[in-house]
């Protein structure tokens, strides 16, 4: 089994991996032409394609971790995560303010939301993506609002999962991460 340390580990560079993924996501929509107006706005849509990505990676790791070590692997990563939403909400707001519990409370809700949806043959199902993409539609810009969720369940979600799925497949197929039982990043 993974240690509390090497969950950790594993933690840090699936939480960069994930923000670049979501920092992708969201430069594809406004090169599509989709408006985002203030850096507190693409924060925003940061947010949601990180809380879907930490939520599907919590998905695709069931069969490779105990238990216990999902959660704590989850946990660690939504901590990175809130840390570098922190970091970087401090950098376009001066206020001084804590974003991390806003963020996790957001996060916290998401997974709760997502956890009713299907996952099936490694993929989040229909209704899954169309939550995520009403999700970034709620948070964007007023012109094009209508194609928003049609651009990130089409376009968007396949290209983060493609991402994803090899950054999780080479971290754990590395040798940089134990995985219980010399199980593959890809089971069965």
């Amino acid at each position: 089994y993974i240690s509390v340390t090497g969950v950790q580990t594993c933690a840090l560079p699936i939480s960069f991996i994930e923000w670049r993924i979501a920092g992708n996501a969201l430069l594809d929509l406004e090169n599509e032409g989709f408006q985002t107006d203030t850096q507190s706005q693409r924060l925003d849509v940061l947010q949601e394609f990180c809380a879907f990505l930490i939520h599907v990676t919590d998905r695709l790791v069931h069969d490779l971790m105990s238990e216990e070590e999902r959660q704590r692997f989850i946990v660690a990563l939504a901590l990175k995560m809130a840390d570098t939403y922190h970091d970087n909400r401090l950098d376009s707001d001066d206020s001084g303010k804590d974003f991390k519990p806003l963020y996790i409370e957001t996060l916290n809700a998401r997974m709760a939301d997502y956890a009713g949806f299907t996952f099936d043959d490694r993929k989040p199902g229909y209704a899954f993506k169309r939550y995520l993409g009403e999700a970034v539609t709620d948070t964007m810009g007023d012109r094009d609002r209508k194609w928003i969720s049609d651009q990130v369940m089409e376009i968007e979600v396949p290209d983060m999962l493609k991402t994803l799925e090899k950054g999780l497949k080479d971290l754990f197929d590395s040798g940089n991460a134990e995985t219980p039982s010399g199980a593959s990043a890809q089971p069965g």
